[in-house]
């Protein structure tokens, strides 16, 4: 196949990271035609462009694609995509993000691209918006709905969320959980002692770690809040949050003023392949964003064998199973937070029952190459009713399909 995905920015993020991985094995595993359309990666949470770039996956950059609106830009945008879709001749574009959503859903829907998908990593619109926004943002992707045959839902509750906004019929959804690269997880505990030593933490100290970018809507202050209340009685309780962005100066203005200052520690922008040490040398992780689809830490910290906490939003339901795997709270109740971490770094055995049975049931359900299997067949399916349509463009292209051997 020839496959299209297109992205607003390779930042380090989830989506990101799903959508690398995914060229990634189409090109390794499969041999098809992979071309990953992006805008530049501007802001503090950093760039996966270096390690597309490694792994040689062909990369299109639109200088003009960026995630806020403005109608000039996005006009230029539009253009420029539907260029080098036509130059391309997909059998299928891929969208990720909201505006490399709909500009590249219109832009390949112009073109008559055969089977056109959308990645739902989390829905734009969401309860905490301005109602006149999240009308707006609703309406594009109901739009935008209409200029693709199928959507891939990172969780079931990205596909109830979009079919309860009347974005489109169920029928056309199918869950793909976002896949990742297992194996450094499962051997995180390895890395324990030295990652430890590294950040300053002795034997005694229980590590609660957050690895989210210190953004809005990410929560990072409910935890500050938790904390505050948790030290007088885990006094070698530590809190490490991995991850950079805009409100990293009013948080550790906050951390100083409430006298916290000696139990937190930030370490900065992490690549991805340092997540899997750093979750190794934590004990307990965190995760009280206010939006997601399905925060790929949840998953990474269950696979490593860390029992979770998260606040009861979007997919975390679908691998936080109460007493099982960890705690679901409901969203901003401080109080209900403050309790669970107190227990969980009041009961080691706790800690090593919850993180064992998220490890044994998540472990392969997460793999990377499962998540690309199940990519492609839809491909496939997409296309099985377009037979003629592609062997023309395939013809065009001067690509011949091979006879079967005797």
């Amino acid at each position: 196949m020839r496959i299209a995905h297109v992205i607003t920015r390779l930042i380090l993020g989830g989506a990101q990271e799903n959508t690398l991985l995914t060229c990634e094995g189409l090109l390794r595993d499969y041999g098809d035609e992979v071309l990953l359309i992006t805008g530049p990666p501007l802001g503090p949470e950093g760039s996966l462009l270096d390690r597309a770039r490694a792994n040689r996956v062909p990369l299109q950059m639109v200088p003009s694609l960026r995630r806020s609106i403005h109608p000039w830009r996005d006009w230029t945008s539009y253009r420029a995509l539907k260029k080098i879709l036509r130059d391309f001749r997909p059998d299928v574009v891929h969208t990720h993000s909201a505006k490399g959503g709909v500009l590249g859903r219109a832009a390949a829907d112009a073109l008559g691209v055969p089977a056109i998908v959308h990645g739902v990593h989390g829905a734009p619109f969401y309860p905490y918006q301005n109602p006149l926004v999240r009308e707006l943002y609703r309406r594009c992707e109901r739009w935008a709905a209409r200029r693709c045959h199928a959507f891939v839902s990172v969780a079931d509750a990205m596909t109830e969320l979009m079919v309860e906004a009347g974005v489109d019929r169920r029928e056309k959804f199918t869950t793909i959980y976002s896949g990742m690269e297992t194996e450094p997880f499962l051997l995180a505990h390895e890395h324990r002692a030295q990652v430890r030593r590294e950040l300053g933490y002795r034997d005694e100290h229980l590590v609660v770690g957050k690895i989210a970018r210190l953004f809005h809507l990410k929560g990072h202050d409910d935890v500050i809040s938790a904390a505050g209340q948790l030290v007088s009685r885990h006094p070698q309780a530590r809190f490490l949050f991995v991850g950079d962005g805009i409100l990293r100066e009013r948080l550790q203005t906050r951390i100083e003023r409430e006298g916290l200052a000696s139990y937190f520690q930030f370490t900065g922008l992490a690549p991805p392949k340092q997540i899997p040490r750093l979750i190794g040398g934590m004990d307990v992780v965190v995760h009280t964003s206010l939006r997601e689809g399905l925060a790929r830490v949840l998953p990474q910290a269950l696979i490593a064998a860390r029992p979770v906490v998260s606040y009861d939003i979007d997919g975390a339901r679908e691998v936080v199973l109460p007493s099982q795997t960890g705690y679901l709270l409901p969203p901003r109740d401080i109080a209900a937070l403050t309790a669970a971490l107190d227990e969980l770094l009041s009961d080691g055995g706790l800690r090593e029952r919850l993180g064992q049975e998220g490890r044994r049931r998540f472990a392969d359900v997460f793999r990377h190459q499962r998540m690309t299997e199940q990519t492609r067949a839809l491909y496939e399916r997409l296309l099985e009713g377009q037979t003629d349509a592609v062997a023309r463009r395939r013809a065009d292209r001067g690509i011949v399909k091979p006879q079967a051997l005797p």
